[in-house]
């Protein structure tokens, strides 16, 4: 048996999920611009803003932690944001292109809510009360995002794809 333990696992899922957000932050800007729905484009642009706000909130757990704030390489979002540049690259044009940004969108999502589910859980549970309601704010916030991609696709842009 190793000797690491839940903290260990708690640092190094936040140090995947900081890495996360920073390298989505830098691809807002690109599926933003592909965006062709005006709804869509505002709302990528504001979840941007958020973005930036949930880094700040990982920085000051890593501060609350007495860690130095540190990125750990997420190949599994790499391979997400990728594929939103397949998604421009192949449907440019196309009236299902905002359905896919979507998708793409809320694949990242998915993943952030089930991470930062995991790291308020195991906060609770290592007694770290102010890490956990910082998390929780977090989730809160792209649960919202989520939802709001959803009622974006069902709308209207799901409907466009469907009818071209």
């Amino acid at each position: 048996m190793t000797d690491k333990n839940l903290n260990d696992l708690f640092l190094e899922t936040l140090k995947d999920v900081y890495q996360a957000e920073r390298q989505f932050v830098r691809k807002l800007p690109t599926i933003t611009k592909a965006a062709t729905s005006p709804e869509l484009r505002e709302a990528f642009m504001s979840h941007k803003k958020e973005t930036e706000g949930q880094i700040a909130r990982i920085e000051q757990i890593f501060e609350k932690l007495g860690k130095r704030a540190a990125a750990k390489s997420s190949e599994a979002v790499k391979g997400m944001l990728e594929e939103s540049d397949e998604i421009i690259e192949d449907f440019k044009n196309s009236e299902a292109l905002d359905a896919g940004l979507i998708a793409s969108a809320q694949t990242v999502a998915h993943y952030e809510i089930s991470s930062y589910g995991t790291l308020k859980a195991w906060a609770k549970q290592l007694g770290m009360h102010e890490v956990e309601k910082l998390l929780d704010d977090t989730l809160k916030e792209t649960v919202k995002t989520d939802h709001l991609l959803t009622k974006i696709a069902e709308s209207s842009v799901n409907r466009k794809a469907a009818a071209a």
